[in-house]
């Protein structure tokens, strides 16, 4: 018997999300700049996945212009998420910038409301009320202790990951997954090499972990992790695929404790909950208008 393709996708996107939940483990111990870091994530995954798009490449018989632009611009948002969320990392620890990163799912409701003029109900701004409170407690926090700079760039990583969410769901209606994710990992690798060498951040002279981290980080996060929640975008809306995500923090914050030694604190915990809370009901107010997945039949 066949299995369902929103059942065999939603299979993929857990897998996928527990792959992610182990990255800002990879990143801190990498302990490398944030935009290095983010090079090595991209180009070692579109290096590993570059045969099967020259596969997939040469049984079509050309790339739709459009929606291989909105890959690409997919892959300038997800650079950007990257430059912000690995630096915060380094300056606040894993778990505060990941929690903060995965704010997304507001961005995308934001997004969809101020470009495509989508309306929104009450429940959805409710939460986007309720999770900014939960960040600025967060913040709050942080700022005392001296690294709130990193727990913001986790919540600018957040607009970028939301950005991308939105173009890479555009995108994938004429897509497969690997095609416009190899895409973006192009233009995402051209943009995190480029800002490197303009802050003039060293790719090379890092020891025999770091690198180990790096492949890491390009194999288990982003050529499977990322990649599965891009195969999920064809068949599950963003406004699903994007909450499912929130997975990632909590496992992170988990496996902080006795990977990294960085304990939650009461702050933390209070204000990740309610952070959580006002994203699930921002997911809850865009699941219940959201009849019908864009999907695509070209995996």
């Amino acid at each position: 018997m066949r299995t369902n393709p929103q059942i065999r996708a939603t299979l993929i996107l857990v897998l996928g999300v527990i792959s992610l939940g182990f990255s800002g483990i990879f990143v801190s111990w990498a302990n490398a700049p944030g935009a290095v870091t983010g090079f090595y994530r991209m180009s070692s995954a579109a290096l590993v996945l570059s045969p099967l798009f020259v596969r997939r490449i040469r049984r079509q018989k050309g790339l739709p212009r459009r929606e291989a632009a909105l890959a690409v611009a997919g892959g300038l948002f997800f650079g950007g998420d990257l430059i912000f969320w690995n630096s915060g990392i380094l300056i606040s620890g894993a778990a505060n910038p990941t929690l903060m990163g995965n704010t997304s799912p507001l961005w995308v409701g934001l997004g969809a409301y101020l470009f495509f003029r989508e309306r929104q109900n009450r429940t959805f701004w409710a939460g986007v009320a309720l999770a900014m409170a939960g960040a600025a407690v967060i913040l709050g926090r942080d700022a005392l202790n001296g690294v709130g700079l990193g727990t913001l760039f986790g919540l600018l990583a957040g607009m970028f990951y939301g950005g991308y969410f939105l173009v890479m769901e555009a995108g994938r209606r004429q897509l497969d997954a690997l095609t416009s994710f190899w895409l973006a990992l192009v233009s995402g690798s051209l943009l995190l090499l480029i800002v490197s060498l303009l802050l003039g951040q060293p790719l090379t002279g890092y020891s025999r972990f770091t690198y180990l981290n790096f492949v890491a980080l390009g194999l288990v996060v982003q050529a499977f992790g990322q990649l599965a929640l891009n195969y999920a975008l064809g068949y599950l809306p963003a406004s699903i695929v994007s909450p499912t995500a929130l997975g990632q923090p909590v496992l992170t914050a988990v496996l902080a404790i006795p990977l990294l030694g960085q304990p939650l604190h009461f702050w933390q915990v209070v204000g990740g909950v309610i952070v959580l809370a006002g994203v699930l009901l921002v997911h809850r107010s865009r699941f219940v208008r959201s009849k019908k997945p864009s999907i695509s039949n070209t995996d």
